[in-house]
């Protein structure tokens, strides 16, 4: 078998008869309970590189910050004794939550085009048959639709990169050819025909990327450090056809580039040259080797793409002892002595007593400049430290910069920045020089939520973002500037934002102006997590394949997509919220699908990742289904009468999850990421091949059209 070259083997594409895996693998406000393991349907292999085994280690937030659930019985006695007034105030404040004439323009119905898009087959408009569940061990979309794999782990990305070999790797090819388990996508267009694809590399799945007895543990890590990072990558449309998208032969390979666990980055913000970041190799606290666990991310409006450090503290650990200088802070972040992935036995930035300054310089939002192959990437500290799924941005009308960030982790916030210097429109060279410094200097909030109470039959209330620092001045008792920005989530504790169910993924609508955030899950809502409005789910009903009988679990299983609606703006101090979706599977009572019939919509389970097309179309990524498929990409219009019709695009292999997804060119291509595929196996026994081009799974992306 050969690599894909911009043809899909009959094996990779969707319909029924598509391969499977080669073995098997291994109404409104119920507040329900039961018992059941934390890890759900995830594999061990996933809970191990992803995040560390989270559930099975300490939860890193004890700050003991108050819940809805607090907030709402005091509202509940107030309505006891003021009666309706109450109630009726209440009724008010949600009153503002009104579909805006933007949203109504770029409805799911709408029969006019909005500005930008083009016209032909659009995804965002044009009906299709849903993907059925299924644990096919394929790329399935629907019936009249097609896909290319475009690139795939160990595919040349730097002009004169070696072959790929899995018997023969190393260090220096690995930081050539694309990188593995690909998450975010973005797509900078250079021209109609031709753009350059940014990607990032997550983590590895060392049992199922090298054969046995092949490489020594030392040789492993050399080569797993440099398949993290991420690729910018040329591609065009080799013909007419709308929607695909192969690799790029022309002048604009210039761009390729792949970024590693070893290239230098530019530290800037408050935090910069602080001694919390000064390190024995680099004593000025400014310069940083690598990036690590690039989760989600965000493209800017000037043409440069946001990474988000995510799970950096499994890369840590030590045979020392753990400086009590560090502990509080470490204890925070989940950093402790033992790591299972051992690379402080190679290198000691790792180690956390020789260097115990080196976790400090991740968990950041990186910026790259696809465009600028020879300018260095950027930690920005502005931004704050924690684990990072991503930053979107949205311009105000003031032309602030705001970006939207959440902390995946069970417990963890809401975070928003507001810059301090403004916009520049343009892509003339000094507009892009300016823009480029805006997450530099700001503002970083935090979200509290306050629940309504429950008597209005809806999930939802009002919302404040609470200042933690600007970029002079602290507003934490006890800590400065740098201290906030440093230990964010410390910081963050002190000042009673609202514990949520691992917020994932949150970006801004460009149609309707609403927030959306994915709040991907927590099976321990309803023990040490007690439900309230913003987070209700204690019980959620699961499969163990598809067609099977539905079993209750304990805690937020399937997750929930949360609404948000700026008052006065982006800028604004104040929001209302909603549950837009309660996910799981339709027929499960918990369920709830922003009011839409229950029995017309897909299954959907653990939202991961979102993003719009031009009508305002919500899609969602999932990461984790526990209701008996793999795991897709949904569409759902978040405005007029489909609201909360949630609609399965497309499912991922065995094993894999969904990643992006990303709606370009006039609505007529959806990109997405396949991470993980065949996880949970080895390299000597997999669970699945896709795409079927080698005798073991690769990670890729790929681009969906209609035909």
């Amino acid at each position: 078998m050969t690599h894909l070259d911009g043809t899909t083997p009959p094996s990779s594409a969707v319909t029924d008869g598509e391969p499977t895996a080669p073995t098997a693998p291994r109404r409104l406000l119920p507040l329900l309970r039961t018992q059941g393991g934390p890890h759900g349907n995830r594999s061990w292999a996933t809970c191990l590189y992803r995040c560390g085994n989270a559930c099975d280690h300490p939860e890193p937030n004890t700050s003991g910050n108050e819940h809805v659930q607090d907030v709402i019985r005091a509202a509940i006695a107030r309505r006891t004794v003021l009666g309706g007034a109450a109630a009726g105030a209440g009724a008010m404040v949600l009153g503002g939550f009104a579909t805006t004439s933007a949203a109504a323009a770029g409805g799911y119905d709408a029969g006019a085009s909005p500005a930008g898009a083009v016209p032909g087959k659009q995804v965002s408009t044009d009906p299709f048959t849903p993907v059925a569940p299924n644990r096919r061990d394929a790329l399935t979309v629907p019936a009249g639709y097609r896909l290319n794999v475009v690139a795939a782990w160990g595919d040349p990305v730097v002009p004169g990169a070696p072959a790929f070999d899995v018997y023969r790797q190393t260090p220096e090819a690995a930081a050539q050819q694309f990188g593995y388990n690909n998450d975010y996508v973005g797509v900078i267009s250079l021209s109609t025909t031709k753009a350059l694809l940014v990607c990032n590399h997550e983590y590895t799945n060392e049992e199922v990327m090298f054969p046995a007895g092949e490489y020594t543990a030392e040789e492993i890590r050399r080569i797993a450090l440099m398949s993290h990072g991420m690729s910018v990558l040329a591609v065009e449309r080799p013909t007419a056809t709308a929607g695909h998208w192969v690799r790029s032969a022309s002048s604009n390979v210039r761009y390729n580039r792949r970024i590693t666990g070893e290239t230098p980055f530019v530290v800037d913000g408050p935090a910069a040259g602080h001694d919390r970041l000064k390190t024995s190799a680099d004593p000025t606290g400014k310069r940083v080797l690598g990036t690590l666990n690039n989760c989600a991310g965000g493209t800017t409006p000037w043409g440069t793409v946001l990474s988000g450090e995510e799970n950096f503290n499994q890369y840590f650990g030590t045979a020392g002892a753990i400086p009590a200088t560090h502990a509080a802070s470490y204890r925070r972040y989940g950093i402790s002595a033992s790591s299972e992935r051992g690379w402080y036995q190679t290198w000691d930035r790792f180690d956390l007593a020789k260097e115990p300054n080196e976790p400090n310089r991740f968990g950041w939002i990186v910026e790259v400049d696809p465009l600028a192959p020879d300018e260095p990437p950027v930690k920005h500290t502005m931004l704050g430290r924690f684990k990072h799924e991503g930053a979107n941005i949205a311009i105000a009308p003031n032309k602030k910069v705001v970006a939207y960030m959440g902390d995946d982790e069970r417990g963890d916030y809401l975070y928003r920045f507001i810059s301090t210097d403004t916009y520049r429109s343009g892509t003339d060279a000094a507009s892009r020089r300016h823009n480029k410094q805006l997450l530099s200097k700001g503002a970083l909030y935090v979200a509290r939520l306050t629940g309504d109470g429950l008597e209005d039959g809806v999930w939802d209330g009002t919302g404040q973002w609470i200042l933690l620092c600007t970029d002079t001045v602290s507003n934490v008792p006890g800590m400065s500037v740098a201290d906030v920005l440093i230990d964010t989530r410390l910081a963050a504790d002190k000042m009673g934002p609202t514990r949520m169910d691992r917020p994932e993924d949150v970006e801004p609508n460009p149609v309707n102006g609403r927030v959306y955030a994915a709040l991907t899950n927590n099976s321990n809502r309803g023990s040490s997590y007690p439900a309230d409005e913003a987070n209700p789910v204690t019980r959620s009903m699961v499969r163990s394949a598809p067609g099977a009988e539905l079993t209750a679990a304990s805690g937020n299983r399937n997750g929930y997509v949360l609404e948000m609606q700026p008052v006065g703006g982006h800028t604004g101090g104040t929001f209302v919220w909603r549950l837009l979706l309660v996910c799981g599977d339709p027929a499960a009572p918990e369920t709830y699908f922003a009011g839409y019939p229950k029995d017309k919509v897909s299954p959907i389970s653990c939202p991961d990742n979102v993003a719009f097309d031009s009508r305002g179309n919500l899609w969602v990524s999932t990461d984790g289904n526990v209701i008996g498929s793999n795991d897709g990409i949904f569409r759902v219009p978040v405005d007029g009468p489909h609201r909360g019709k949630v609609e399965s695009f497309l499912t991922t292999p065995i094993g894999a999850e969904a990643c992006g997804p990303l709606i370009t060119h006039g609505d007529r291509t959806v990109w997405v990421a396949v991470q993980h595929p065949g996880e949970g196996g080895t390299f000597a026994e997999p669970i699945g091949l896709w795409p079927h081009t080698h005798r073991y799974p690769r990670p890729g992306v790929a681009v969906v059209w209609k035909a």
